[in-house]
């Protein structure tokens, strides 16, 4: 039997600025917003063009809030509401951790629609832009998730080379099934969609890419929660499923569905001539 790897205990806290202490998962935020900021303003104004790089910087923020009150609320909605009935005051403690990505997915849905309302845009052209760099911020979670020590994989086989004890999961070999995640739901996905991105027309189908990212990111997801030890609070629902692989049931049919839309609608060179400042009509 070969030997297993041993967690390296990693210090959540990040770095200590004087009485701020900045942790790795708040640290993985951080470095998706900013750097997914400045790669989606230059994404924009890819023709044809869904926006300014002057709008890609008023969405930072509806963005930001997005995943954050949207994650929040999604981890109490899908995870624990019964804690949550009972102790309501709970939610408050974001500090305690909790976020639930499906539920932050759906709150960026919800910002980007009411921002492409309020500034004329397509909100099927922007999302597409947005969605690129999505699984960016996906894969820095992941890592930040393995540093802290949790969400760790069920029981791997010990002559595994690469199982890993975690001192909090017991003496047992696990997979660390955060950097598979890292891998399938960070770094290939957003490999593919930028690689699919390139294509003018491609981008002249709205919505395409966004399905896309729903369809990915769901089929990734199913597949890593394989490996991915279940909340011990809801542990495997019927036929061995996982609460991550039922929420991710939708996001695959949504996907699916804007693909082959944007695919049977004719290519439309001009999204919203409102966007770039232009009075032409917009094309049919």
């Amino acid at each position: 039997m070969l030997p297993v790897l041993i967690f390296p205990q990693f210090d959540p806290v990040m770095v200590h600025v004087g009485p701020l202490a900045i942790r790795w998962y708040a640290m993985a935020y951080i470095t998706a917003l900013v750097v997914g900021w400045r790669l989606v303003r230059r994404l924009v104004t890819l023709t044809p063009q869904a926006g300014t790089p002057e709008q890609v910087d008023d969405f930072l923020t509806w963005a930001t809030l997005g995943v954050v009150l949207g994650g929040r609320l999604g981890y109490i909605l899908f995870y624990q509401p019964q804690l949550y009935l009972e102790h309501p005051l709970a939610a408050l403690q974001v500090w305690h951790g909790g976020m639930s990505f499906h539920g932050g997915a759906l709150g960026v849905v919800l910002a980007l629609a009411l921002f492409a309302w309020r500034n004329g845009l397509s909100f099927l052209a922007f999302s597409d832009r947005v969605t690129i760099v999505v699984p960016m911020g996906l894969g820095l979670g992941r890592v930040a998730n393995f540093i802290n020590g949790e969400l760790w994989g069920r029981a791997a086989p010990a002559d595994l080379p690469w199982a890993m004890v975690f001192p909090q999961a017991g003496p047992e070999p696990r997979h660390p099934s955060e950097l598979y995640e890292a891998l399938l739901e960070g770094a290939v996905l957003f490999t593919i969609m930028w690689l699919v991105a390139r294509s003018e027309r491609i981008r002249e189908r709205p919505g395409f890419l966004a399905g896309l990212f729903l369809f990915g990111y769901a089929v990734a997801r199913s597949f890593c929660e394989f490996f991915r030890e279940p909340d011990a609070f809801i542990g495997f629902l019927p036929f061995g499923t996982t609460m991550g692989q039922i929420l991710c049931i939708p996001m695959a049919i949504a996907g699916a569905g804007l693909m082959a839309q944007a695919m049977m609608r004719p290519p439309r060179p001009v999204l919203m001539p409102a966007a770039i400042g232009t009075e032409e009509a917009e094309r049919p």
